[in-house]
């Protein structure tokens, strides 16, 4: 899915290639100081070892699949819930688009896969399976290192089947409410609604929120926008180029949707204007040269006219027809009520002990899969490794206070490194560090050099060849490590 503008792409992967290790600003990644005699948190009985939890896990994509069979594997009661009627959540195409192109209204009808049609993954396959269900080819399938959407949806379908997980998942049920129990604290009520017929009211004793964070779009913010006559979309609901044919189609943002998605559009529109506040002159001198010869870059738009006039920070005026958003999305949970507890404010969901628990609900409520500019698979499951263990009573956190302390440590250190606070989650610049801090709390062994070196390599030429480097690979001496290594097994 989306990743960051290329400039700092271009940072990510020397950091990364180089392997950087030395302790300043932008290496802060864990919120844990080191343990001090630490008091540890309280836990209700069903948290003593040994003991068994029912569990509500919410939504069975990607990482409501491994939520499930963690906690199965811990020996939890595990109940899915999922709105749709198949697993794999965002990797499942659906030609459907909303009624609102933008995604903002509140009346829309949901779509819920972002999915465009030639979507390819950005990441090798060798990166992005689960650690003991390595992403391999199959025969007669998608064998491309990195492969279509629907590769990646039958993976995930593959990974159901395998571990029995279909039998824990309540298909086309809308989860409606989220809360503590009011006459106990140590549970939580859950009222869903099975195919919008039936709603029921169950008490859990825990819940792991697993919804994902590609559904609520996020768009620029345009001055004069309200009076410009032109069309605008969000990539949530792109699926394919041909309803911009002989347009003219400004893009906002770099990222690597934004990148896919203007180089497609580029193949039947008459100009493609890619927009982005991280577009300096350097790098249109570069993109210029290397792109499309129908697609420009500019910085960010300045404001936009009634007469369909776009004018960009540059200088550069032109008169559009479409505007393309690609610009991100919220994190959003309209079916949770913690009373204030936790919140979200500019797209930051907080405050969590490190992206996972609300420190005063944990361990009864927890979130997977929050952070990003990530291999999400490998962090979702170590995310539910640790979270199925502490609920079990074989994982301890530390006390409410040290949790308070850790995060606000965070906070502090984010702000003094400059990234503003919809950068929250993003982990990637400390990725390997963040995952082996996970394996630590899971008693898992850390990542191979391999997986940090396939993985630093692969930013490298993305933002060396951007239009050719899914498939031509130059690292195939770490491709033949990784094949060694993923008959290992994970964790």
């Amino acid at each position: 899915m989306s990743l960051l503008p290329q400039n700092i792409t271009l940072q990510l992967a020397t950091l990364l290639s180089l392997r950087l290790v030395r302790n300043d600003k932008f290496n802060h990644c864990c919120q844990s100081s080191p343990r001090k005699s630490v008091k540890e948190w309280p836990m209700m009985n069903c948290y003593e070892p040994n003991k068994v939890c029912r569990v509500a896990v919410i939504g069975a994509g990607a990482a409501g699949l491994v939520a499930a069979r963690e906690l199965n594997r811990e020996g939890h009661q595990v109940v899915v819930f999922e709105l749709a009627d198949h697993v794999g959540g965002t990797w499942v195409y659906d030609p459907q688009v909303e009624t609102d192109p933008l995604g903002l209204d509140p009346a829309r009808t949901v779509v819920h896969s972002s999915m465009y049609l030639s979507l390819r993954t950005n990441l090798p396959r060798e990166v992005m399976g689960f650690r003991d269900y390595p992403f391999k080819v199959v025969e007669g399938r998608d064998c491309r290192r990195l492969p279509g959407h629907k590769e990646v949806a039958l993976y995930l379908q593959d990974f159901a089947a395998e571990f029995g997980l279909l039998n824990f998942i309540r298909f086309r049920t809308t989860v409606e409410y989220v809360g503590r129990d009011p006459n106990n604290h140590n549970q939580w009520i859950v009222r869903s609604n099975a195919e919008k017929r039936d709603v029921i009211e169950e008490l859990y004793d825990a819940v792991v929120v697993c919804s994902g964070h590609h559904t609520q779009p996020r768009v620029a913010e345009i001055p004069g926008i309200d009076k410009w006559p032109g069309k605008q979309i969000h990539s949530h609901n792109y699926r394919v180029p041909a309803p911009f044919q002989d347009q003219v189609v400004i893009v906002i943002g770099n990222s690597a949707s934004g990148e896919d998605i203007s180089r497609e559009v580029a193949s039947v529109a008459k100009e493609v204007h890619m927009s982005d506040r991280s577009i300096t002159s350097e790098v249109i001198m570069r993109e210029n040269l290397a792109g499309p010869d129908n697609i420009s870059l500019h910085p960010m738009i300045e404001y936009v006219c009634e007469d369909g006039t776009v004018r960009f920070r540059d200088g550069y005026s032109i008169v559009s027809d479409t505007i393309i958003h690609c610009t991100g999305y919220s994190y959003h949970f309209p079916f949770l009520e913690t009373e204030g507890i936790v919140t979200m404010n500019d797209n930051c969901v907080g405050p969590l002990y490190e992206h996972v628990f609300p420190r005063v609900l944990a361990p009864s409520l927890s979130f997977v899969g929050l952070p990003w500019q990530v291999a999400p698979l490998p962090v979702c499951e170590l995310q539910s490794k640790w979270i199925a263990k502490t609920l079990s009573g074989k994982a301890h956190l530390p006390s409410e206070n040290d949790m308070i302390e850790a995060v606000r440590n965070f906070y502090a250190q984010n702000e003094a490194a400059g990234r503003p606070k919809h950068y929250t989650h993003y982990i990637g610049h400390c990725q390997s560090k963040y995952v082996n801090w996970l394996a630590d709390q899971c008693g898992c062994a850390h990542v191979e050099d391999w997986w940090e070196n396939i993985y630093a390599l692969t930013f490298k030429y993305r933002a060396s060849h951007p239009q050719t480097y899914r498939d031509e690979w130059e690292y195939h001496y770490w491709v033949e490590i990784a094949l060694k290594g993923l008959s290992n097994g994970g964790c």
